[in-house]
């Protein structure tokens, strides 16, 4: 509304002006009759039609004003051109100029549409969808093997990607820290099937568009690769290499398969994306809370397996060969009545102790109670590794419920 302020003058009406502004501010379609002046400071009656642009994420992108000159039908104005004039002299004139204005004004009739008889000043002055029609940003011209970033096609892709990008990041770390071989046929497609998609997301990154430093759209082919072989490109392909299929074969060697395991981690720097897409929700209050609780969630289960690896490396004492009798996992197997032995007989290694299902169900809830700060203390940290991982999660707990309750009482203040 500020590039109207220099129209206004003596006899503009206040009431009128602050209707103006406030159609501005709160983005509304509305109509008004005001006086304003020239350069010149000659007085014009406008009638001001307002109506906010949307895009195609309903934000409103621009105001389309238009203003048409209504001098005509209103009471003579008295200015420099006309004194002196008589009463049918300024008749004259004004019969004269509203002939203009109204072919100025009228819609154009083509043949065989239906003509409603009614009055020219009633359709100039109405704001109806006729007057002013739907408006849109123009798809802008890309080649045929590029594809638009905002097209039904890549948002929907990009849903699937961010979904199997959760799935990863709940099985990278399981599949980590419990060094599990993908011996499972169902579990093994079904990762290679992932891999697949997101091999495919890497070839489809190569011909979608993005928008530039300047706000535009680059659909050209040779920009798109470049911006994406600088950006994201090696991550994405470290994440969609087969690692599950090679540790699936038993000959694998042990070191090859661990550092397999452990490249697999890569996978969760996808979450970036997540993040990036998440950010458009951060406005609804709702979405903030779930998004809340699903990070909660992640990290409990990230740190249920940090905090399984932990235990399993310390419960075997290395240089003696010795169980620690202190070791979580320890105490764990013996409640269970399932307690780690030294097979002499056979491999010569340790075996036994709880199975892989009730560690991580163990660990989980080790996790949730530490992050809460509830700490029941059935399950202790009692060796060093133990304390100073226990530690770092009661500040990750500290942080996160500080997060929480700022987060409620900004939907609540938003609520009243």
């Amino acid at each position: 509304s500020k590039l109207t302020y220099f129209m206004y003058g003596e006899l503009t009406d206040k009431d009128t002006t602050e209707k103006v502004r406030l159609t501005f501010e709160n983005y509304e379609m509305n109509s008004f009759e005001i006086l304003m002046y020239k350069k010149n400071r000659t007085p014009v009656w406008f009638f001001v039609k307002i109506a906010p642009i949307r895009n195609e994420q309903e934000k409103v992108v621009l105001f389309l004003c238009t203003f048409s000159d209504i001098t005509a039908f209103k009471q003579p104005i008295e200015d420099d051109s006309s004194k002196g004039w008589g009463k049918f002299a300024r008749l004259t004139r004004a019969l004269t100029s509203s002939r203009g204005v109204l072919q100025q004004l009228q819609p154009t009739v083509h043949k065989g549409e239906n003509v409603h008889k009614h009055s020219r000043l009633a359709e100039v002055l109405q704001l109806g969808s006729d007057i002013l029609p739907q408006y849109k940003q123009e798809t802008p011209k890309t080649p045929p093997h590029i594809i638009l970033h905002y097209c039904l096609f890549k948002t929907t892709w990009d849903w699937v990607i961010l979904i199997l990008t959760f799935y990863t990041a709940i099985m990278v770390p399981y599949n980590v820290s419990f060094k599990t071989k993908q011996n499972n046929v169902a579990w093994l497609v079904v990762d290679s099937i992932v891999d697949v998609i997101f091999l495919v997301d890497i070839v489809l990154n190569f011909h979608t568009t993005f928008v530039g430093p300047a706000g535009e759209v680059i659909s050209d082919p040779k920009l798109i690769r470049m911006n994406y072989l600088k950006t994201w490109f090696v991550i994405d392909l470290l994440s969609c290499l087969p690692y599950d299929v090679i540790n699936a074969f038993e000959n694998v060697d042990e070191g090859i398969s661990s550092l397999f395991s452990s490249l697999k981690v890569v996978r969760l720097l996808r979450l970036g994306r997540v993040a990036r897409k998440l950010d458009h929700y951060i406005e609804y209050g709702a979405a903030v809370l779930v998004l809340l609780v699903c990070v909660f969630g992640l990290a409990a289960h990230w740190l249920a397996c940090i905090w399984y690896s932990i235990g399993d490396y310390e419960v075997i004492d290395e240089e003696t060969n010795v169980v620690r009798m202190d070791s979580w996992l320890y105490i764990l197997a013996e409640t269970m009545g399932r307690p780690y032995r030294f097979n002499t007989t056979g491999s010569g290694k340790w075996e036994g102790g709880p199975n892989k299902d009730s560690v991580y169900i163990t660990s989980l809830y080790f996790t949730m109670t530490s992050l809460t700060s509830i700490g029941f203390g059935n399950i202790a940290p009692t060796t060093d590794g133990e304390k100073i991982f226990a530690v770092a999660m009661m500040m990750i707990g500290c942080e996160w419920n500080a997060s929480f309750l700022a987060s409620l009482n900004i939907l609540q203040f938003t609520v009243t």
